[in-house]
């Protein structure tokens, strides 16, 4: 069954919003967020993101490029910061998106980082760099939900992560994989503005 996608991307990363566009069989929105919501009032925001542009999506495919990361500061960030925050937020008219990160070509090798030893349990584990120097906060947090053991699981992931290439071989199983988790255990543990 398909569901209907939102876009956050970063503009240096239109060629592959548009090649999404491309792909047959999938349902998305085509609104982007340019402008600041003028308010100070953050459930106000969220609220007027989730009506005027997500309103009919329930999942968020963010694109995971080189410009995408929480280091490059808030300013610099503002809009997919706030597409994200909105896709996690939950209103009594709409209830909080998937969110399936696509890692670009240009941060496979940053983001995915081969196995290690782990000195805690002694089991080899997979190097999966999701933090401010590659991703949003608001997909980090969400990615590597804190469960105080040295590796998770999927199921204690509430964001979806996987690479250009996985993505465009299997778009729907991802953003079905991402849809899923909305109402997984873990769905309860998300937090909006970490």
């Amino acid at each position: 069954m398909g569901h209907k996608v939102f876009i956050s991307f970063k503009a240096e990363d239109m060629a592959f919003k548009d090649a999404i566009g491309d792909i047959g069989g999938i349902d998305y929105v085509d609104k982007s967020l340019k402008e600041p919501i003028d308010s100070l009032d953050q459930d106000y925001i969220m609220s007027k993101i989730r009506s005027d542009y997500l309103y009919d999506s329930t999942v968020t495919v963010f694109l995971i490029g080189n410009r995408s990361n929480e280091n490059l500061g808030v300013t610099e960030q503002y809009f997919i910061k706030k597409e994200l925050q909105a896709s996690l937020y939950t209103t009594s008219a709409h209830y909080k998106s998937g969110i399936l990160g696509v890692v670009l070509p240009s941060m496979s090798d940053t983001v995915y980082g081969g196995s290690y030893e782990c000195w805690r349990c002694n089991a080899s584990h997979s190097l999966v760099r999701v933090n401010d120097s590659t991703t949003i906060r608001e997909f980090s947090y969400n990615y590597y939900l804190p469960n105080g053991r040295c590796s998770h699981m999927e199921e204690d992931r509430y964001c979806v992560m996987t690479s250009w290439d996985k993505f465009v071989n299997a778009p729907n199983a991802w953003i079905d994989a991402a849809f899923d988790k909305r109402d997984s255990p873990i769905a309860s543990q998300t937090k909006v503005r970490p």
